[in-house]
């Protein structure tokens, strides 16, 4: 892994563990990861051959040009990529093992730019884990983009990282104050709340767009400074 992000973000997800394999989605606290939001996304990867995005933040989104709601993870990778992800994906799902991915993404009129993806698996409630916490961050000059979307992605290469520990340097937040007593800030980082309907509904699933849409709220009502692009 190339960003320093890249690394707070295993470190976090490696300490969230607690002895377990993989960290269960109810144990992210946004606070922890605050100034990274905007680039954090959650994706659900129950298919691996559709793995769509629940949450997203809005840098990433705008990276995109699009709101990222139940989009598929992998449109936006040229087709030799999709197959290659694809097994990523159920690799790092069955290692318990974050995977970080390195692109080349490309504007519509050839604008480009390095971007490194680290997909750290979670479980959502009991049972195998079929989610991740990933981010995305730009490693060159972002202004190479000149504001315009990004058209796609091109896979250059890809490995499962190994951290055991999270660093040093990274300290977990005091405990979440009541919602209530969190400042709202109008530029606050925040993930948008992504609920597929392509399946007909069940309790199951209905709990689980409620857990998505609490852990949203709480992303969105953080009164902190929008993260640093790059």
């Amino acid at each position: 892994m190339k960003h320093k992000n890249s690394h707070l973000l295993v470190g976090y997800w490696s300490r969230l563990r607690k002895g377990r394999d993989v960290p269960d989605q109810c144990d992210i606290d946004p606070r922890a990861i605050k100034r990274m939001l905007s680039q954090i996304f959650i994706l659900d990867a129950t298919d691996t051959e559709r793995p769509v995005y629940r949450l997203a933040g809005t840098t990433l989104c705008q990276r995109f040009g699009m709101e990222l709601k139940a989009a598929n993870f992998l449109t936006h990778w040229e087709s030799k990529s999709r197959s290659a992800l694809t097994l990523l994906l159920r690799q790092s799902l069955r290692m318990r093992q974050p995977v970080c991915l390195s692109a080349t993404a490309t504007t519509a009129d050839c604008g480009m730019v390095e971007i490194e993806t680290v997909l750290a698996p979670i479980t959502f409630g009991p049972g195998e884990p079929v989610r991740f916490m990933g981010m995305m961050q730009i490693l060159s000059d972002p202004f190479v983009l000149g504001g315009r979307p990004i058209a796609f992605q091109r896979l250059i290469a890809s490995s499962l990282v190994r951290e055991d520990e999270p660093l040093t340097n990274f300290e977990l937040p005091p405990p979440t104050p009541p919602l209530d007593a969190i400042r709202v800030h109008p530029k606050a980082p925040h993930l948008r709340l992504v609920v597929s309907r392509e399946k007909p509904a069940t309790v199951h699933r209905e709990a689980a767009d409620g857990m998505d849409e609490a852990l949203a709220r709480i992303f969105s009502l953080l009164g902190a400074s929008p993260a640093t692009a790059g």
